[in-house]
């Protein structure tokens, strides 16, 4: 009997049993001493090494701590990335200076195709000029935006000079209104419109190519009594005009001993004309008087009524119709009354009289009236018309070739809403044209420097071959394709946090509306925007609207 507990105790020792089984399980037991057989030590032995090997699974603490050192690097990557990005804009470097051997290329105008085309031109071989009665682009899309606070101003402001002083050689960019260009003296004159005055006032500049872009000015019909009494929009000061005159409407309306009648009319806002611009800022309009003014105004918020006049059977003519039904039930249910087929006769200081589709005379009372027809060639294409009337016979506007050369002048580029072309005069056309352009003028300075190389080589004698690779890359040179407006689609802003997209997909168009578009009209804006400055401005100022509301204030 002592040798069997030797033995036992000699075959435990060489194949220990796991700790749950020596606990549960005496030595002293007759299990214990005469357990010997190969499952139960192969099964103890198999469980001991899966133990040992596995990883314990991860802690919630340790993903979390995953998480926020990730989102921590995304911040500091992004903020590093934002505060170099506006170090280079804010500093740029040393530019080629003036060289008067090079052509002079006068820019008139700094709207989407003149800002367009100096972004991409490369202007090492050109002496540059930009002559505009504004020192700044504005990102007209967003406009109406600013008139109801959602924008501030100087968020879709961007100084033209941010833009030349990243160009490799000097431009000189004069603020100023040009009133003659001269196609045979190849000048252009201009005066200086500020409101301080040097002793210089006026001055007239040469080009050799002249980049006409000056765009278009708003279009009344010769309707009586529209420019006198309409707010139009197509500047910052429009915006801002608007502005102070929905808060007028507003206080006034709220002043005591005010009639009931008189109240309705200051609470009655008018938008004349269903395109983008009038749909869009009778959304933002409506956006405003309900989340915003409604809130510090209750007992008139019930009062206000908006209504959009359109000439044509439908707004957003250029949409699918899907999209029109769509935008027409939003404003059904925002309460915004659309007047189809409705011609404006006559506008009085505080009421409109128009006719509708059975021919009626109708009246609309209104605080305020806003004018959002279309555009009409500004006085000075007219006289650059009348100078060229022989080529220059459209009404619409400067008629060109499919290169963008003015008819009937030598040297002169016309692009943007100031020419009468096939293509709608939307900001994404001109833009499309300028940087065309620019390629344009590209192939032009390469061409010159490969002529001059031709007759180099010609001087010294060079190898036929060479002679010959030359000549024809200056016929490469030579060979500009026409200009080809490539459609990304269209967007519009309708209120109430929806948006309508009919974007090109393939062969067909896609149709998309909602909230889903809304987010996508916002980011598609954002790309569009030129500086990071703009982007960051933009977008700061929608997250301090949506949470602290629009200002109500009088500016």
């Amino acid at each position: 009997m002592p040798f069997q507990r030797v033995l036992a105790r000699a075959t435990a020792t060489a194949n220990p049993p796991p700790s749950s089984q020596l606990s549960a399980t005496p030595a002293s037991s007759p299990s214990a001493t005469t357990s010997n057989a190969p499952p139960k030590v192969a099964s103890s032995s198999g469980s001991s090494g899966s133990s040992a090997g596995s990883q314990p699974p991860k802690k919630p603490k340790n993903r979390i701590r995953t998480f926020a050192r990730t989102v921590l690097v995304t911040i500091l990557a992004g903020g590093g990335y934002v505060i170099w990005r506006s170090y280079e804009q804010r500093h740029p470097g040393e530019q080629l200076p003036h060289d008067p051997k090079l052509p002079t290329v006068v820019v008139l105008g700094n709207g989407w195709a003149s800002t367009a085309f100096l972004k991409e031109l490369d202007n090492s071989g050109y002496n540059v000029v930009v002559i505009s009665p504004r020192n700044y682009f504005l990102f007209t899309p967003l406009l109406p935006s600013v008139t109801v606070g959602t924008l501030s101003a100087r968020s879709i402001l961007e100084p033209t000079r941010f833009l030349t002083r990243h160009l490799k050689r000097k431009t000189e960019v004069y603020e100023g209104e040009v009133y003659e260009v001269d196609p045979e003296k190849k000048t252009v004159r201009f005066v200086d419109n500020s409101e301080v005055k040097g002793e210089v006032a006026g001055t007239e500049i040469s080009y050799d190519y002249l980049v006409y872009a000056v765009g278009a000015e708003n279009q009344t019909f010769g309707i009586k009594g529209v420019k006198e009494n309409a707010c139009f929009l197509k500047e910052v000061w429009d915006a801002e005009k608007i502005r102070t005159r929905i808060v007028d409407c507003i206080e006034t309306a709220n002043f005591a001993g005010q009639t009931q009648e008189e109240i309705d009319r200051l609470l009655s806002f008018v938008v004349v004309g269903g395109g983008p611009t009038g749909v869009e800022y009778a959304g933002e309009l409506h956006d405003f008087l309900m989340e915003d003014l409604g809130n510090w105004y209750p007992d008139l918020a019930d009062r206000i009524k908006i209504t959009l006049i359109e000439a044509l059977p439908n707004v957003l003519p250029m949409f699918s119709k899907q999209l029109i039904d769509y935008t027409m039930s939003t404003f059904q249910e925002n309460k915004i009354h659309v007047q189809t087929k409705t011609m404006v006769k006559e506008v009085q200081e505080k009421k409109l009289i128009a006719q509708n589709e059975k021919k009626e005379l109708v009246e609309y009372p209104y605080g305020l009236l806003v004018w959002a027809t279309g555009n009409t060639a500004r006085q000075v294409t007219k006289d650059l018309m009348n100078r060229l009337s022989s080529t220059q016979n459209s009404r619409r506007g400067l008629l060109v070739d499919e290169h963008l050369r003015l008819l009937g002048a030598d040297g002169i580029f016309a692009l943007g809403d100031c020419t009468a072309t096939n293509y709608a005069p939307t900001a994404q056309v001109a833009s499309q044209q300028g940087r065309y352009l620019a390629r344009v003028f590209s192939k032009l300075h390469k061409k010159e420097l490969l002529l001059k190389e031709l007759d180099q080589a010609k001087q010294v004698g060079a190898e036929p071959a060479k002679l010959d690779s030359l000549a024809n890359a200056v016929i490469r040179a030579s060979n500009i394709a026409p200009f080809h407006y490539s459609h990304q689609g269209s967007l519009a802003y309708i209120g109430s946090d929806k948006a309508i997209a009919d974007l090109p997909v393939f062969q067909g168009n896609l149709a998309a509306a909602g909230l889903a578009t809304y987010y996508f009209w916002r980011s598609a804006y954002i790309s569009q925007l030129f500086s990071l400055r703009n982007r960051l401005l933009v977008g700061t100022d929608w997250l301090k609207c949506k949470v602290l509301g629009r200002d109500v204030s009088r500016a």
